[in-house]
């Protein structure tokens, strides 16, 4: 064989063999997942407990063989509940780290301020917590998903609950952000729907999130008519606030009251007995409420893992992993648009049952769950819930069109 022939042949194997090498390498290469979630503050435990579900069903996929013969990777940012850091963030994890696909948002005003990025960023985004209608309503876009139930469908299931008690006058306390003032808006207006015989108290309650003193929001309630109070404050403002009601002797009154996020896991924890018994509350999942395999699994993993158990921000992050598991396997790809697509009108099986993105609107059909505080748990150190009542997502969801959404 002539010199150059030779020549010819190595340069051709080593292509073929540079280019098997890089096919390999992008195999190997892990899908890169982006967390963003409040890491600091009175509410950073909300963002912990997210990562724990995470971490969980990262290490749970990775040891059964990844998404598409791939490992996952996880990058997080911290929020730190604020619009404009978490747009920068997102694209930093989407720029700088190169991930595939996003997770998270705690704050309805930091997603009300994120979300309309998202198209720029060609990313889908699954939203595990916060809870504003805005997100899969007037501001959707087709990069944009929640896992989680929003504002709307957990007050349909207040009102639903509150129409049954004797209370006719209703006040508010809740974050001086849209989170707040929307509870208090779709409550009212569906509580008005059921019983038009209630009356709304113009004198309403919103102190500013992270507010450190409650007690004149808390007195201001006590000095009222007022027959039922929809308390919508979370996280470590919501415990103090509990704290701060004990000492003023606001549980002891006649009240009917009403914590929309109060069953969170996180906060019955940190409350232990000092959460009182009698009053309702409520959360986007309780671990007891669904019987399935999954969701005894997970609550198992959980408490086994972590030695507590499982909170609603754990599970909506945990299925949010899951369910770009099984869209990323549809589409047979990592790339955004295509994800995105195969989100829609995708249904999958969680811990709180079959989860369906409904197409118009890319919003979760989830079941709100509300019940009564009960006696602390053996084993867990929580209240127990009484009378628990687990809503059909549909039933208590909004039409596509009610939403304002237009994909």
């Amino acid at each position: 064989m002539k010199t150059s022939s030779i020549k010819k042949l190595l340069v051709a194997m080593t292509a073929t063999a540079t280019l098997g090498t890089a096919g390999i390498s992008y195999a190997e290469e892990p899908i890169r997942l982006g967390g963003l979630y409040i890491l600091s503050g009175s509410a950073a435990t909300y963002g912990e407990f997210a990562q724990k579900g995470i971490n969980l069903a990262v290490d749970e996929i990775n040891s059964s063989g990844g998404i598409l013969g791939r490992q996952v990777e996880m990058v997080y940012e911290d929020t730190q509940g604020k619009a404009s850091v978490a747009i920068q963030a997102a694209r930093k994890l989407v720029y700088s780290e190169g991930v595939d696909a996003l997770v998270g948002l705690d704050s309805s005003g930091v997603a009300q301020g994120m979300v309309p990025t998202m198209p720029e960023l060609q990313k889908p985004l699954i939203i595990t917590h916060a809870a504003t209608p805005d997100v899969t309503g007037k501001l959707c876009n087709s990069f944009t998903y929640r896992i989680s139930v929003n504002v709307a469908q957990n007050m349909k299931a207040a009102a639903l609950v509150a129409a049954e008690t004797d209370a006719t006058n209703w006040t508010t306390i809740g974050p001086d952000y849209a989170f707040g003032h929307q509870s208090w808006e779709f409550f009212g207006n569906y509580l008005k729907e059921i019983n038009p015989n209630v009356n709304l108290m113009s004198e309403t309650n919103f102190p500013r999130f992270g507010a450190e003193d409650f007690t004149p929001f808390i007195d201001r309630v006590m000095d009222s008519d007022a027959e039922g109070v929809l308390i919508s404050v979370w996280g470590g403002d919501l415990v103090n606030f509990v704290r701060q009601a004990n000492t003023r002797g606001f549980f002891e009154e006649d009240l009917e009251v009403m914590f929309t996020v109060g069953a969170a896991t996180e906060v019955l924890t940190a409350l232990g007995e000092e959460m009182p018994e009698g009053v309702h509350l409520s959360t986007r999942y309780w671990y007891e409420a669904y019987d399935n395999d999954i969701n005894d699994r997970f609550v198992k993993a959980y408490l086994d893992a972590y030695g507590n158990p499982p909170s609603y921000n754990a599970e909506g992050a945990y299925a949010a992993i899951y369910a770009y598991k099984q869209a990323m396997e549809a589409a047979g790809s990592t790339e955004g648009p295509a994800v995105a697509k195969a989100l829609s009108g995708m249904s999958m099986e969680a811990p709180n049952g079959t989860v369906t993105f409904r197409k118009g609107d890319n919003q979760a059909m989830v079941s709100p769950n509300w019940g009564v505080s009960g006696s602390m748990h053996p084993e867990h150190g929580i209240r127990t819930l009484n009378n628990l009542q687990i809503f059909d997502g549909e039933k208590v969801a909004r039409t596509v069109e009610e939403t304002g959404c237009k994909l």
